[in-house]
């Protein structure tokens, strides 16, 4: 009787064994079917995660952007390795074919995806810090107080004026994250590499500074809608400020006014005081009216040989400009351009 009661445990047991190590073997299969398969998407997606993004809103971010192969299994292995503890800030990719485990280790790694930053068509130092802010974790108002700040601009050796010209407007691959003391090191870096022993030469080659020529650009790139008349407009302003004759050039005045949506400048305007207004001073403003393209730099250091003073724009509004060596040339480009404005009704 004993043995058979013996005989029934035993039995009993094996199948209690039994049952138990086919719910671990099934467990361990499902574990890690899930955990190494693969997300599928049609494209990369990022999360971002700033210094106020906690480790529940990650999850939320990855689910959103259906990152997730199974919410719970991440949690348990995010948790076992202390990764909710453990948030790194950055922008970090999620590409098709990876797992789990693939995203979890590059998160927790702080593994990051660089940005590429790009700015261009940049007229104010606002606009400046917006456009950086909307492709970086800096907010505009911690950019925009650097570039305010003397200080910071003597450190990098420009001055309240010209501290836009260290930016040179390019595609620069940065990591989301840097910080803002980081970004304008970067950007230090960048000009100093540009600012190479052939351009400064062609500078003084001008008589101009490379900051000088910064500035000259980024009059000759607001004057000129047409990037093939850079050269051309370029030389125009050499010859005015070789021969001591005041640039008046209509940019500076807008600058001054603060209104670059001017179309028509009128005597009222030509007369604001401001270091800015070339109708009034001699010689180049302060600094840069603003951000230069490469391509208008690159044009004051190559400008066009020849012998023009003046310039006004054509009276078929087309945004090109009809150039000439005497003023009464000038003035006569210039009647007609007025009267073309008159016809149009434009004030």
């Amino acid at each position: 009787m004993k043995k058979e009661q013996s005989k029934k445990r035993s039995k009993s047991l094996y199948w209690v064994i039994g049952i138990l190590f086919l719910v671990v073997v099934f467990s361990g299969v499902y574990l890690y079917s899930v955990i190494f398969k693969p997300v599928q998407l049609n494209e990369t997606v990022y999360v971002y995660i700033d210094s106020q993004t906690n480790y529940e809103a990650v999850v939320r971010q990855l689910k959103e952007k259906k990152a997730l192969s199974s919410e719970r299994i991440f949690d348990l292995l995010a948790r076992q390795m202390k990764y909710p503890q453990a948030v790194k800030t950055g922008r970090y990719a999620v590409t098709d074919g990876m797992n789990i485990l693939d995203v979890l280790r590059t998160l927790r790694s702080g593994k990051q995806a660089p940005v590429n930053l790009t700015f261009n068509n940049i007229r104010t130092k606002e606009n400046l810090a917006g456009r950086l802010s909307q492709q970086l974790m800096a907010d505009s108002l911690s950019i925009l107080d650097v570039l305010e700040d003397e200080e910071k601009a003597l450190s990098f050796g420009f001055n309240e004026y010209t501290f836009v010209a260290m930016f040179l407007p390019n595609t620069y691959e940065v990591y989301w994250d840097t910080s803002v003391d980081r970004l304008f090191e970067r950007m230090h870096r960048e000009y100093t590499v540009f600012w190479n022993d052939e351009r400064r030469n062609k500078a003084s080659a001008i008589g101009l500074s490379p900051v000088e020529v910064s500035t000259l650009a980024s009059i000759v790139e607001e004057e000129a809608t047409f990037a093939d008349e850079y050269p051309v407009v370029a030389g125009l302003y050499l010859n005015r400020l070789n021969k001591g004759m005041r640039l008046e050039a209509d940019p500076t005045v807008k600058f001054a006014v603060g209104d670059f949506s001017l179309r028509r400048i009128l005597y009222r305007h030509l007369e604001i005081e401001s270091p800015y207004n070339t109708y009034k001073h001699t010689g180049l403003p302060p600094g840069p009216i603003r951000v230069p393209s490469i391509q208008a730099i690159e044009a004051v250091l190559s400008p066009q040989q020849h012998s023009y003073l003046f310039m006004c724009a054509k009276d078929d509004l087309s945004g090109r400009h009809n150039f000439a060596v005497t003023h009464a040339e000038h003035a006569r480009n210039a009647a007609r351009y007025q009267r073309a404005l008159n016809e149009r009704g434009i004030f």
